[in-house]
């Protein structure tokens, strides 16, 4: 995930909508005793931290398909290995 995604994903200020899901009653009294025993104030911010964890897998997933993806033409389009790989080396340290 890009460094600026992320500042603005930490930003507690930034807007919110309300989302309405439906979900078994006992899987929301688990959410309810298990919330403030990792800290949260309630369900629905623990909730929010189980998406945004299982979101951000994702994002990440999805971004190195498409670095791979990219490595892949590259070596396809003939372009050097050890040049691919110190690309990917300064890429890394940014």
């Amino acid at each position: 995930m890009k460094i600026e995604t992320l500042k603005k994903r930490l930003d507690q200020n930034r807007p919110m909508i309300a989302v309405t899901i439906r979900m078994p009653e006992d899987v929301v009294d688990d959410l309810k005793q298990i919330a403030p025993s990792l800290g949260f104030s309630g369900y629905q911010p623990l909730i929010r931290a189980y998406v945004g964890q299982g979101l951000r897998e994702d994002l990440e997933k999805m971004d190195n398909n498409k670095l791979f993806s990219l490595v892949a033409s590259l070596k396809r389009h003939g372009v050097n290995e050890e040049i691919i790989e110190e690309a990917l080396a300064e890429v890394a340290y940014k």
